[in-house]
């Protein structure tokens, strides 16, 4: 039964990344993506959404929610059947439906909370609310057999990815450790070439690559790209 897990998908809006920030000609429209995961111990809620933010936030991503409670609702679940909530950070859109889960356990990097505490990171009243229930996380940690939260920093950080073991081979939830699925490519092909002995010049790349490849994952999904990653040859 360890393995018997569903991973599921929620759409939850979008939001419009400047192109001075998007490094493109013009603004670029990213999806925001939650990810439920249904485990025989209970139900994983990975990120929740985007939160209501300041006025210069809102002009500067211009963002577009779909509520949580829908994105739930769709998938035949409503906020009373969430178990425990996973960020992979903690900028606003991201942990924007937190409060509506008050009273829920939150797993977050202790030092990504430390970080948005400070002020200035993120949308205060999305990290501090009544009944906010944080079970902080230093480094890598076993959250149920087979689900497995590691540390995966660039972004943020504090930033964090899920591991789940299935049946039909492991899934990474990697948040935003990668924009795209296409920079998760670019670091796999780069440990591969250092692996394959290549001569320097070598690609750089992200430390955590190497933990993460080492689950051998299937399936690798993000959350500002509906792309999948799939290991080369995956049919």
């Amino acid at each position: 039964m360890a393995n018997k897990a569903e991973v599921r998908r929620l759409d939850l809006g979008y939001i419009v990344r400047p192109a001075s920030e998007a490094g493109t000609p013009r603004p670029r429209a990213e999806p925001v993506f939650g990810y439920l995961v249904r485990r025989p111990e209970g139900i994983i809620l990975f990120d929740t959404g985007i939160g209501a933010a300041d006025p210069g936030t809102e002009s500067h991503y211009r963002p577009r929610r779909r509520p949580l409670e829908d994105a739930l609702a769709a998938a035949g679940l409503a906020l009373a059947d969430i178990s425990v909530v996973v960020n992979c950070h903690l900028h606003f859109d991201h942990c924007g439906g937190n409060p509506l889960l008050s009273g829920k356990p939150v797993l977050v990097q202790a030092t990504e909370l430390a970080t948005a505490r400070r002020g200035g990171y993120t949308i205060d009243d999305l990290v501090d609310f009544p009944g906010v229930d944080y079970k902080e996380i230093t480094g890598e940690t076993e959250l149920w057999p087979g689900v497995r939260i590691i540390p995966t920093p660039g972004h943020t950080e504090g930033h964090q990815s899920l591991v789940i073991e299935q049946d039909d081979g492991t899934v990474v939830l990697a948040g935003q450790a990668h924009d795209f699925a296409s920079h998760f490519t670019a670091d796999h092909m780069a440990h591969r070439a250092i692996r394959d002995g290549l001569e320097a010049p070598l690609p750089a790349h992200r430390p955590w690559m190497e933990r993460l490849l080492a689950c051998d994952p299937r399936r690798v999904l993000f959350a500002h790209d509906s792309s999948v990653w799939e290991p080369p040859g995956t049919t």
